[in-house]
């Protein structure tokens, strides 16, 4: 049997400062738009103030059950891409130290077309509201 294939994954570093975000605010959420200032960083939210719109795309899901989520015009452009989350310091900052102040990078690959037959449909806002 063929094992599925990811869209998003988190290197240790992010792992560690996501955790330090989850201890401080509660179960969060991360989501990724063009409309951002940067489209390469998305941003993180707690889990209740989440931005997530009925067209979004649930990319996966990231340790402690955090989701990562795009917005539906960017997914068009990245769906055949396999993300990974880091960590940048913001202005000033050290992530593993002020974890507020962390910035999320995205690295991306092109999935295989190995990859793209074996992922999963996926899921949307409008998803999480039924």
């Amino acid at each position: 049997m063929q094992q599925r294939a990811q869209r998003v994954a988190i290197t240790d570093r992010a792992r560690n400062v996501l955790r330090q975000l989850i201890d401080y605010h509660g179960a969060v959420l991360l989501h990724q738009c063009d409309a951002y200032a940067d489209p390469a960083s998305p941003r993180w939210f707690p889990a209740r103030e989440c931005p997530v719109g009925s067209a979004d795309v649930l990319l996966g899901y990231l340790p402690w059950h955090t989701e990562f989520w795009m917005c539906a015009e960017q997914f068009e452009l990245w769906k055949h891409t396999h993300l990974t989350v880091d960590v940048a310091s913001a202005r000033g900052g050290d992530p593993v130290t002020a974890p507020e102040r962390v910035r999320f990078r995205i690295r991306s690959r092109l999935l295989t077309d190995a990859e793209v037959a074996t992922l999963p449909p996926p899921r949307t806002g409008a998803d999480r509201m039924t």
